[in-house]
């Protein structure tokens, strides 16, 4: 029996990549992975087979792993940002459970999109925050919406990802219009495209304005709480301490 390793490449640059997530790259015989992800990291894995595949064909890479892995293979299963949010690592432990497969399985964790968005826009996380995904796909909208209802109505920084694609367009107006029940239209929030990939902007602006903005399915949106402000064009969410 081979191994899976499932890797985090975060924002997918070299510099932005753990030592684990590198050295889990070489030690590979195999890369699995979305194809853009696979382009981000290619001068990583020159010397391996690679294996790529296009968007909403995780299951099947996912497959693929087990595949080779039970056939001996050393096999790095990439992800991009943390493969435990939002990425492979649950896929491939389902798969492998309901297949009775005892694959040896490692996880390298990653440098997730909302930790990338978050240094950009200053300090907006330093509290308790919600992340929501707006796809649709694989969740019913009535759920993302009682999410989004109890997070706005309990004062969390929220998160969204997902916000927008060319077969969802309206649920980004969908969700602003559940947060605006609890929040004021001057709320700071900040708009991330690409964080550390090429064509990187950064957008700090106020919840009314936010539709005003390009959003799309590289954006990824922080949204503050009461307390959360603006200054120097940086978002800050009080920790609580006093000074």
């Amino acid at each position: 029996m081979g191994w899976i390793k499932v890797v985090g490449i975060g924002p997918g640059q070299h510099k932005d990549m753990t030592v684990r997530a590198i050295k889990a790259l070489r030690d590979s015989e195999v890369v699995i992975g979305y194809a853009t992800y696979i382009n981000l990291i290619r001068h990583l894995v020159m010397d391996k087979e690679i294996i790529y595949s296009g968007m909403r064909q995780e299951v099947d890479r996912c497959k693929k792993a087990l595949e080779l892995a039970f056939l001996g293979r050393k096999v790095a299963l990439v992800s991009g940002g943390d493969p435990g949010i939002y990425g492979m690592a649950g896929i491939l432990y389902e798969l492998a459970q309901n297949g009775d497969i005892n694959a040896e399985i490692e996880i390298i964790p990653g440098v997730s999109a909302v930790n990338a968005a978050a240094s950009l826009l200053g300090a907006p996380l330093m509290t308790d925050f919600a992340s929501i995904s707006l796809s649709d796909h694989l969740t019913p909208w009535e759920a993302i919406a009682k999410r989004l209802e109890m997070a706005a109505r309990a004062d969390f920084v929220i998160a969204l990802f997902n916000p927008k694609s060319s077969e969802r367009r309206d649920n980004i107006s969908r969700a602003l219009d559940i947060v605006l029940k609890y929040r004021c239209i001057s709320t700071p929030c900040g708009i991330v495209k690409n964080a550390y990939r090429k064509g990187e902007s950064t957008i700090v602006t106020k919840l009314g304005d936010l539709l005003k903005q390009n959003i799309d399915m590289t954006t990824l949106i922080i949204i503050g709480n009461s307390s959360t402000f603006i200054a120097g064009g940086k978002m800050i969410t009080p920790r609580g301490y006093v000074f």
